[in-house]
């Protein structure tokens, strides 16, 4: 069931399915290594999984998909058949500032809302729990990607990692 870019009321900008539009892997790749430098080879890997269901990775454009502008990714979560996890969430720096971020969140709650039938976005941020609590996030327990554990992940244990949801 492969989409269109989404085009909201005229706006010059575009959200796509990075699976729909594999011509913009290899700068959505380099978007998301200038914040998280990993190999190129697992970047790729990782936007090459994308599909029309879970997990898909999701890019903000201009008009003609041109450039690439923000990338989130929108992964399962194996306890919870009704909601997904938001990760990798990054905006290009020459466009930060400008709503972009709000955009591409925007797009990922309505994509998982009418395309994929969820009802619950779950996150983790370090340093953008402000930026989340403005879009309508508020604070959860933390909540692991993979299903229950019989003991504590070390990853859910991090002091400084806030876990954020949102009911769509």
């Amino acid at each position: 069931m492969g989409l269109p870019p989404f085009n909201v009321s005229g706006s010059p900008f575009n959200v796509v399915p990075i699976h729909n539009a594999p011509e913009l892997m290899k700068d959505t790749c380099a978007l998301i290594n200038s914040e998280w430098p990993r190999s190129e080879t697992a970047r790729m890997r990782s936007l090459q999984a994308s599909c029309d269901t879970l997990p898909c990775s999701l890019v903000l454009t201009t008009e003609g998909m041109c450039r690439v502008i923000a990338h989130l990714k929108l992964s399962p979560i194996t306890s919870k058949k009704k909601a997904c996890f938001v990760e990798s969430v990054v905006v290009d720096k020459s466009y930060r500032g400008q709503g972009f971020g709000k955009l591409i969140m925007k797009f990922a709650e309505d994509y998982c809302r009418v395309v994929l039938d969820l009802n619950t976005i779950y996150l983790s941020t370090i340093d953008q729990d402000g930026f989340y609590e403005r879009i309508g996030y508020e604070y959860c327990a933390p909540i692991s990607m993979y299903g229950p554990r019989h003991c504590e992940l070390p990853s859910l244990q991090n002091l400084n990692k806030k876990y954020m949801k949102k009911v769509l």
